[in-house]
C-alpha cells in the first residue's frame, strides 16, 4: 500500500516528533523514506539558492543578523545553507534507523516544493510534523504542512509535538 513515505523536514522539534510515526509506518509495510528538506527561497534578498544576492554585508539590511550569515559572501552563504540542509536530512534519516531512506533537498516554496516532490516521485503517503501553532500567529506565518494537507492528492499524516503551548 505505502511504497514510498515522503518525511519533510526542517530540523525543528516540530518536524523531528514524525520521526517515529514515519519509521514505524515504513517498517509495517518495508516501504522507502524519502527525506527532504525544502531551503526556503521566497524571502526578499535569497537567490535561487537560498544565498544572498549581494556580497556586501550591507546590501542584507537586517536579515544578516537573523540568519547568522552577516558578513558573509554570496558563496559563502552558500555553502551554509547548503551545509545546514545536508546536515538536516543526514540526521533525520539517520534517525530512522534501519530503513531505507532517500535524501533530497530542493530549494522554492516549501509547500510546492514538498507537493512537486512527491508528484515527481510517485510518492504514496506523506508525514510530516505541526509546529502547533494557533490562531492569530498561525494566520500571520502560514502552515507549510496545513497547505500540503489541504493540496496533497495523496493522504497526509501529521505530528503535533508533544507540549506545544
Amino acid at each position: 500500500m505505502y511504497r514510498n513515505i515522503l518525511y519533510p523536514t526542517d530540523g525543528s522539534a516540530g518536524s523531528e516528533a514524525a520521526a517515529e510515526h514515519v519509521r514505524t509506518l515504513a517498517s509495517a509495510f518495508d516501504a522507502t523514506v524519502h527525506v527532504l528538506h525544502v531551503i526556503d527561497a521566497r524571502h526578499a534578498g535569497l537567490g535561487a539558492s537560498g544565498a544572498f544576492l549581494a556580497d556586501e554585508p550591507s546590501a542584507m539590511g537586517d536579515q544578516s543578523a537573523e540568519t547568522g550569515y552577516e558578513g558573509m559572501g554570496t558563496a559563502e552563504v552558500d555553502d551554509a545553507v547548503t551545509e545546514r540542509a545536508e546536515a538536516v536530512v543526514e540526521e533525520a534519516a539517520a534517525a530512522l534507523g534501519d530503513v531505507e531512506t532517500a535524501t533530497a533537498i530542493e530549494v522554492g516554496t516549501p509547500h510546492s516544493a514538498v507537493l512537486r516532490y512527491a508528484d515527481d516521485r510517485e510518492v504514496d503517503a506523506i508525514v510530516m510534523g505541526t509546529h502547533g501553532r494557533t490562531g492569530v500567529e498561525r494566520y500571520l506565518l502560514g502552515s507549510v504542512t496545513e497547505k500540503v494537507v489541504r493540496m496533497a492528492d495523496v493522504p497526509v499524516l501529521t505530528i503535533r509535538r508533544d507540549g506545544v503551548e
